[in-house]
C-alpha cells in the first residue's frame, strides 16, 4: 500500500505542477456568515441557519483546526459532543450521552461498514484529515439514516466522487509533527477534470510512538477502590502491571490508505465509482486485559507481526503482556444523481458501497511473540436511494429506501460473538412545508431487521418512527427550532449474541465457559430476547445567525423505555462480568455557543465565543447511566487577519460525580489549546504554515466516557507543527 501511496502522490505533484500559473490569488480569511454553509445531510440541503434539525458542521479552516487521528477527538471541541477514547488510538463520537450503536458513522451519506460499534476498542474505518467538511445532526435523527442513530449521526464527507466538473486542478499535499508521540503525518489529495471525465486520487501514512503523559499512566488509587468494592472475594488476587511513567505504553501506531474516484458529470447528473483502502496497527494501553492460560499452538502465531515499531521506550517494557489491533478495510463506492427535465420528480439520488473490513487481536506475550486472539470480519454492502419531488404549492418532499446485507464474524479461541448474517430494509418520507415565516417538517420510517446466527436463534423485527419539527421566524436575524419525534432501535447483533448459545439461545450457567473479550478484559454476555429500544425527544432551539452576535442555545429532554446497555456484575478469575440489560432512561440536557464579533479594524478582526453543555442520564427506577460525559463550559478568543490567525480556547471539565453502579467519580480538568497559522501567496499556490498546542496546562486527563480512564488518560502537553502546500 505504501507503494501505491507514492505513487497517487507523484501523479498528484505531477499534474498540478503541469497546470502551473493558472491559480488565481485568493484571500486566506475572507468572511463567512453563519447561515451560509449549506447543510448536505440534511433532506432538503438548506443552510444552518434554516434546517429544522440541530446541527454542527465543520469545514475550512475550523476542519483544519480541530482534526486529529481519530473522529471523536476530531469532533471533541464541538458543543454537545465528547470524545470516547480507549487509549489514543481509538476515539468514538459521544453525542448528548450516546455514543455506539446509538451513534450512526457515515462517509458521504451511506453508512460505513466496520465493526467500531461491537466495542470501545475499535477504531472506525474513517480518516477525518481527508473529509472536506464533518456534519453531525445531533439527537434522534432515525427517520434519515435508520437503526442504530437515535443519538444521533456523523457524516464524514469527502469529494472522492466528484459531482460536477471542475475548471482548475486542485491539489494539497500537508506534512506535519507532533511532540506528544513523535507522531509524523503525511497527507495530500488531487482534483481535476478533463471534460466530462473527473478524477480524485487521495493518500496519506501516519506513524507515532508511545504517547507522553504527565505523572504515571495507571491510577493506582482508583485500583485501590475498586479493590474495595470487591473485597467480598476473599480469592482475588491482584496481577502484577507495570506501571509506566511520563508515557503510556503500547500506544504506538502506524496507519496509511489511499483512495481512487472516478466520475462523468453533466447538465442533468452525475454517476461514479471509487475504491478506497485503510490498513491500521495500533496498541491498547497495558493492564486492561485479562491474563489467559490457555496454550497456543504454533499454527496461531502471526509470523508478520513487527515487534520493532521504534518505541523509545520499549526496554521499559519488557517483560509486559500486551494486545494490539490490526485492522485491513477496503470499500468500493457507486454513486450518482439524476435529475430529471420535467414532471412530478425532480431528482434521483443513490448511493450503494460494499466494505470489506477485518481486523486482528494480537496478543503480545511477555517473550515478544504474537499470537491472534480473534479475527473479527464485517464485509456487505449499505445502499440509499432518494427520490425528491417538485414542489407542490408549499409542499415538497424526499421519498427513499434503504437496503443493507452484510456478515460479521468472530473467529479464534477468544471469540464471543457467533458468525451471523444481518438483513434489513427501510423505506422513509419527509415533507417539507414552507410558509412566510414557518417552515413544517414531518416524516414516517418504517423498518425491518433481520439477524441469524443460525441453528434457530434468528431474530427479525420491524420498527417505527415518527417525526415532527417547526421552525419559526423570530426576526430577519433570529428563529426558534421546535422537534418532536418518536423512534424505535433493534437491538445488535453484539447486544443479542455475546456469550449466546446458538443452539439454545441461552448463556451457560458454567462461568468456565464464557469466553473474555480479550481486549477489554471483560466476560461480555448478550440477551437473544431482548426487546426494542422506544425513545420520545423533545427538543427546543433559540439560533441567533446573523448580526454581530450569532449561536444557539438548546433544551432537550429524551425517554427511552428499554434502553439496553452493558452492566458490571462482579468478577470471575480476576475478570469483569458483564450483562447487556435492558432499563427505562432519561436524557436530558443543555447546550450553547455565542460567537461574538468584538472589533474589526485594518489590522483584522477580533471575535470572542463562549459554549457550554450538559447532559444528565438516569435510570427510571434510581441510579445513573454509566460513562456520562461531564458537563463543560468554555472561552475562545480569535484574531484574524487576511494572511493569519490565532485561536486560544479555555475550556473548564467539572467533575463527574453522577456514577452508575461500579463506576467512581471522574476529577475535572482545565484544557488550554493554541492554533496559530500564516498564509503565503506563492505563483504556484499558497503555502500554510500553522501550529496547534494542545493541553498546554499539561493537565492529567482521565476521560469519564472511556473505559479506560483508571489505565490511559489523555495526552499530555503537545505541540503539532506542520505545512500544507494547496494548489
Amino acid at each position: 500500500m505504501k507503494n501505491l501511496n507514492s505513487i497517487i502522490l507523484s501523479i498528484s505533484a505531477a499534474y498540478a505542477g503541469a497546470a502551473v500559473g493558472e491559480q488565481n490569488s485568493k484571500t486566506t480569511h475572507g468572511n463567512h456568515t453563519y447561515e451560509e454553509e449549506i447543510v448536505v445531510s440534511a433532506p432538503f440541503q438548506r443552510n444552518v441557519a434554516n434546517t429544522v434539525l440541530p446541527i454542527n458542521v465543520l469545514t475550512e479552516e475550523a476542519l483544519r483546526r480541530e482534526v486529529q487521528d481519530q473522529l471523536g477527538a476530531t469532533l471533541n471541541n464541538q458543543v454537545g459532543i465528547h470524545n470516547s477514547s480507549f487509549g489514543p488510538g481509538v476515539g468514538q463520537a459521544v453525542i448528548r450521552g450516546q455514543s455506539g450503536n446509538r451513534v450512526q458513522v457515515m462517509q458521504n451519506s451511506v453508512n460505513n461498514v466496520d465493526v467500531s460499534a461491537v466495542s470501545p476498542d475499535h477504531v472506525n474505518g474513517v480518516e477525518p484529515a481527508l473529509a472536506t467538511r464533518l456534519e453531525v445532526i445531533r439527537g434522534p435523527s432515525t427517520l434519515l439514516y435508520g437503526n442504530g442513530a437515535v443519538g444521533g449521526i456523523v457524516n464524514v464527507i469527502d469529494d472522492r466522487i466528484l459531482e460536477a466538473s471542475i475548471d482548475t486542478p486542485e491539489f494539497f499535499i500537508e506534512q506535519s509533527h507532533n511532540t506528544v508521540n513523535d507522531g509524523d503525518k503525511t497527507v495530500a489529495k488531487f482534483n481535476g477534470s478533463l471534460g466530462m471525465f473527473n478524477l480524485h486520487l487521495d493518500a496519506f501514512t501516519r506513524n507515532n510512538n508511545d504517547m507522553d503523559i504527565n505523572g504515571f499512566a495507571i491510577d493506582e488509587a482508583a485500583l485501590e477502590r475498586e479493590e474495595e468494592a470487591h473485597e467480598e472475594d476473599e480469592d482475588h488476587e491482584e496481577e502484577e502491571i507495570t506501571n509506566s511513567k511520563g508515557y503510556v505504553a503500547n500506544t504506538d501506531a502506524e496507519s496509511d490508505g489511499y483512495t481512487i474516484g472516478t466520475s462523468i458529470s453533466g447538465e442533468q447528473g452525475f454517476i461514479g465509482f471509487s475504491m478506497a483502502s485503510i490498513e491500521s496497527n495500533y496498541g491498547l494501553p497495558g493492564g486492561t486485559h485479562g491474563h489467559h492460560e490457555e496454550e497456543h499452538g504454533d499454527e496461531d502465531h502471526d509470523d508478520d507481526h513487527d515487534d520493532d515499531h521504534d518505541d523509545e521506550h520499549g526496554d521499559e517494557e519488557e517483560g509486559e503482556e500486551f494486545v494490539r489491533i490490526d485492522m485491513e478495510q477496503t470499500r468500493y463506492d457507486l454513486k450518482g444523481e439524476y435529475r430529471f427535465e420535467g414532471g412530478f420528480f425532480e431528482r434521483l439520488q443513490a448511493g450503494i458501497n460494499y466494505t470489506d473490513y477485518e481486523h486482528s487481536e494480537l496478543e503480545i506475550e511477555a517473550d515478544g511473540t504474537a499470537f491472534v486472539g480473534t479475527v473479527y470480519s464485517n464485509e456487505g454492502y449499505e445502499g440509499r436511494f432518494t427520490l425528491a419531488h417538485r414542489q407542490i404549492g408549499q409542499l415538497q418532499g424526499i421519498w427513499g429506501l434503504q437496503l443493507s446485507d452484510t456478515e460479521f464474524s468472530a473467529v479464534g479461541e477468544e471469540a464471543f460473538i457467533p458468525k451471523t448474517d444481518s438483513t434489513g430494509y427501510s423505506v422513509f418520507a419527509i415533507e417539507r412545508i414552507d410558509s412566510e415565516n414557518t417552515t413544517w417538517e414531518f416524516g414516517y420510517r418504517y423498518g425491518y431487521n433481520e439477524t441469524d446466527p443460525g441453528q434457530g436463534c434468528d431474530r427479525d423485527e420491524g420498527t417505527h418512527s415518527l417525526s415532527a419539527s417547526m421552525l419559526y421566524d423570530l426576526t430577519e436575524s433570529s428563529n426558534i427550532m421546535v422537534a418532536l419525534s418518536s423512534s424505535e432501535r433493534a437491538p445488535t447483533l453484539e447486544e443479542r449474541y455475546s456469550n449466546v448459545e446458538t443452539s439454545t439461545c441461552a448463556v451457560s450457567t458454567d462461568p468456565e465457559d464464557l469466553v473474555a473479550h480479550v481486549a477489554t478484559g471483560r466476560l461480555e454476555i448478550g440477551n437473544a430476547d431482548l426487546d426494542k429500544e422506544k425513545a420520545n425527544n423533545i427538543e427546543v432551539e433559540f439560533r441567533q445567525h446573523r448580526g454581530k452576535v450569532t449561536g444557539a442555545f438548546s433544551v432537550y429532554y429524551n425517554e427511552i423505555a428499554d434502553y439496553i446497555f452493558l452492566q458490571d456484575n462482579g468478577e470471575f478469575e480476576e475478570q469483569t462480568i458483564s450483562n447487556y440489560v435492558a432499563n427505562d432512561a432519561t436524557f436530558y440536557g443543555v447546550e450553547g455557543r455565542l460567537d461574538y464579533e468584538a472589533m474589526q479594524s485594518e489590522f483584522g478582526e477580533l471575535d470572542l465565543s463562549i459554549q457550554g453543555d450538559l447532559v444528565k442520564a438516569s435510570f427510571d427506577d434510581g441510579g445513573d447511566v454509566p460513562r456520562i460525559p461531564p458537563a463543560r463550559l468554555g472561552v475562545g478568543v480569535t484574531w484574524h487577519a487576511n494572511v493569519w490567525s490565532v485561536n486560544l480556547n479555555l475550556t473548564e471539565v467539572f467533575d463527574q460525580e453522577d456514577t452508575a453502579v461500579g463506576e467512581f467519580e471522574t476529577d475535572g480538568y482545565t484544557a488550554l489549546n493554541l492554533y496559530a497559522d500564516y498564509h503565503i501567496n506563492l505563483a504556484s499556490g499558497e503555502l500554510l504554515l500553522f501550529a496547534k498546542g494542545s493541553n498546554l496546562l499539561d493537565e492529567e486527563i482521565r476521560n469519564h466516557t472511556s473505559f479506560l480512564k483508571n489505565f490511559s488518560p489523555e495526552a499530555g502537553r503537545g505541540v503539532r507543527l506542520g505545512l500544507r502546500y494547496t494548489y
